[in-house]
């Protein structure tokens, strides 16, 4: 089987191909592994020309100078010359490349598209996305009832094309706690971890304020903050401006949070919407026991109630309640738990073997 994976967007601020790919390994080692069973090969946009081989993978780096190709004619006769089997195509935000691309390789190829957080389109683009679907075989969504809005939006007719399929992992392995924290001069009981942008989808301020109550009946516990961005961070330091419990850590490199999340107990977030969840992926893939919200996503990855506690978003009640009940945990068999849910699920071995099975049931 030849599966090719591709994009229509452009990441212009790289030129590197080694380190494009380490910066979506949490994506191209599901490819990778796919590898191990398949000819897998996939085509990268970024400001490099040349083609690459790395762990089984084929990769082609094309520089064509727009970031988003409305009538990619080059590109799709490319992708023909490769003759696949399966293409494998990131977002349902190129409902027009979708098509064209149907109608150069006609429909011996299968079509899949990964869901990658969007939402559906109104107007003439929801049109599109209508037609679009017409030439998709099938939807990896991280949880099947993500894909309902897309079906109640009137996008997708088909039910049975939506598959529950994570769309990316997590390389980081834990690490001995004691070394982890000992490295990071982090301490409490429990140690709380919060990842994340400082913006409203996130919700820290929720967050905070029922941390602090906790802590209130904890007071050895302490919280952990890394963020990328700083749109509330006003607002975060007053909240804690008279508090040693919450701790800001502010943005770091990226491979530093495997220690992060390997010296905390607890990983908590506070989102209202997600695709999928690459920060609580990370924090189970080290152990770190999950307290989140109930949404479909992080449902789907706690494994419905498998592992960790979910709350209501937006309340600090629910909140508040969910934190006191971690006090009644057996922290390493939850942590057991969590480390079996993400190698049985959200693992790049777990991910490759679904996908294959979608290719099969199509």
């Amino acid at each position: 089987m030849k599966i090719v994976s591709t994009s229509y967007s452009k990441t212009a601020e790289f030129s590197d191909p080694k380190q494009w790919l380490e910066k979506i390994s949490f994506y191209t080692c599901i490819l990778e592994h796919l590898a191990k069973q398949h000819e897998v090969l996939s085509m990268e946009r970024i400001n490099y020309e040349g083609e690459l081989q790395q762990q089984g993978v084929h990769y082609y780096f094309i520089k064509w100078r727009k970031r988003v190709i409305y009538f990619p004619l080059q590109m799709h006769r490319f992708i023909k010359t490769l003759n696949p089997d399966i293409v494998l195509i990131n977002g349902f935000i190129f409902p027009l490349q979708i098509i064209q691309l149907r109608i150069k390789l006609g429909r011996r190829v299968k079509i899949i598209v990964l869901h990658r957080a969007e939402k559906p389109f109104s107007g003439l683009k929801k049109y599109l996305q209508q037609l679009a679907d017409k030439c998709v075989n099938a939807y990896l969504f991280c949880a099947a009832d993500i894909g309902t809005e897309w079906i109640e939006k009137g996008i997708i007719a088909d039910r049975k094309k939506i598959f529950e399929v994570m769309q990316s992992s997590s390389q980081f392995k834990p690490v001995d706690r004691k070394i982890a924290r000992s490295k990071l001069s982090v301490d409490g009981d429990p140690v709380c971890l919060w990842v994340g942008r400082l913006e409203t989808n996130k919700d820290p301020l929720t967050v905070i304020k029922s941390f602090l109550a906790f802590a209130k009946n904890k007071p050895s516990a302490r919280m952990y903050m890394i963020y990328q961005s700083e749109e509330l961070l006003n607002e975060v330091k007053e909240l804690i401006k008279n508090s040693d419990t919450i701790h800001l850590i502010g943005k770091i490199n990226h491979p530093e949070l495997q220690n992060w999340y390997s010296s905390a107990d607890f990983f908590i977030s506070g989102s209202h919407y997600e695709g999928s969840g690459i920060a609580l992926c990370e924090a189970m893939s080290c152990g770190c026991i999950p307290v989140v919200t109930d949404i479909h996503s992080f449902r789907s990855m706690t494994g419905r109630g498998k592992c960790g506690i979910l709350y209501q978003p937006g309340s600090e009640k629910d909140l508040l309640a969910a934190l006191l009940m971690t006090s009644y945990m057996d922290p390493e068999e939850e942590r057991t738990k969590v480390l079996k849910q993400f190698n049985a699920s959200l693992s790049f071995e777990a991910i490759s073997n679904k996908i294959e099975s979608v290719i099969a049931s199509i």
